[in-house]
């Protein structure tokens, strides 16, 4: 391992240590924010901010080359009620570095800075880089990269930092939370009158069970609908004259949301409004040259069912990183330092293909 990534990787721990120490909630990332401008400004980097997301150039930007976005997020859940360690104590054993936020995504996120700056004085690259650090993408809030993007220049593909064990998610899957109404005629239930709204929602409810999409992404499977919560009537002798639910939508590279909607209106038989449109899934060619050279370097392709803030780029991206999708969100979370070491050298060698 050479000598400048080595003292990257070191740089990299360190600040993530830093990182784990302070909370950084969704919409509650203020001390993280001001940790990253702080880490810039002492290595001499511009850097610019707006609400929580801040983000930096290469220092030999060329406006007539393409823009790379190197995104990853600060923000973390709320730990949950199975932690025995202090989440914000950063503390090593047997080569795990535990706290929260250490493997989703801090991990990906310091390499993915340490990568940024062993490019950042090149003058002869090929594409400019963008290191985004964004907010709120635990919540998908509309403050974070997708108001980061309105700021920063077009970007022409990304590079989005999720823990994946170094393997590429060319697929991810979109989604959609639909309030759905069925109206019918309130009556006495002891008379034949009214017109009963559960069960006019019973049926809908099992059209949204069993109905398949035409087409199926190849790597993400079919769209899947699930309804999750449902409530009607008042009392239990009054016909109900309204039964309202709730369906989850998880939409696939093969169809956008709106055209998902659409097709759900033309056929359910209740009123379908969704909450938001905006949560897209997303797609890249295999031919595209940051998956080649992924593939170059051994990493597998596959289809993500987990959201990012790939959701919000309106560009091709791959979404690759350091750590285990499965610690994220989990009791006592940790990511090896090993992983660091490794996610450094990734991102650092999946850039050199194509720079």
């Amino acid at each position: 391992m050479s000598s400048d990534i080595s003292y990257l990787i070191e740089e990299a721990t360190s600040l993530l240590k830093q990182l784990i120490a302070l909370p950084s909630f969704s919409k509650e990332e203020d001390d993280t924010a001001d940790l990253l401008c702080r880490f810039f400004h002492a290595r001499g980097v511009a850097y610019e901010r707006t609400d929580n997301n801040v983000w930096a150039y290469n220092k030999y930007t060329d406006e007539t080359k393409p823009y790379i976005l190197l995104n990853s997020h600060h923000d973390t859940v709320r730990p949950n009620s199975g932690y025995t360690k202090d989440p914000f104590d950063p503390v090593v054993t047997e080569g795990k570095l535990f706290g929260l936020g250490s493997n989703d995504a801090g991990g990906c996120l310091v390499s993915l800075i340490a990568a940024f700056l062993y490019y950042y004085e090149r003058e002869d690259l090929q594409y400019n880089l963008c290191l985004l650090a964004s907010a709120e993408e635990e919540i998908s809030g509309r403050n974070g990269i997708e108001e980061a993007i309105t700021h920063i220049k077009p970007m022409d593909f990304a590079i989005v930092g999720e823990p994946t064990q170094l393997q590429m998610a060319v697929a991810e899957k979109g989604l959609m939370v639909l309030d759905c109404e069925a109206v019918g005629i309130a009556g006495h239930a002891a008379r034949e009158e009214g017109e009963n709204a559960i069960y006019k929602a019973m049926e809908a409810i099992d059209w949204f069970r069993t109905f398949q999409f035409p087409k199926v992404s190849s790597y993400l499977g079919p769209v899947k609908m699930t309804v999750t919560v449902v409530n009607g009537g008042t009392q239990h002798n009054v016909v109900p004259a309204s039964c309202t639910f709730v369906v989850d939508v998880r939409t696939t590279d093969v169809y956008s949301n709106q055209q998902v909607l659409d097709i759900i209106k033309q056929y359910a038989s209740v009123s379908v409004n969704p909450r938001s449109t905006r949560l897209n899934p997303s797609t890249i060619e295999l031919e595209h040259p940051i998956v080649q050279s992924g593939m170059r370097l051994g990493a597998k392709t596959f289809g993500s069912p987990t959201m990012s803030d790939q959701a919000l780029l309106p560009i091709p991206s791959v979404k690759v990183g350091p750590g285990d999708s499965a610690r994220s969100h989990a009791a006592d979370e940790y990511i090896f330092l090993v992983e660091i070491e490794q996610g450094v050298a990734f991102y650092v060698d999946l850039l050199k293909n194509i720079l």
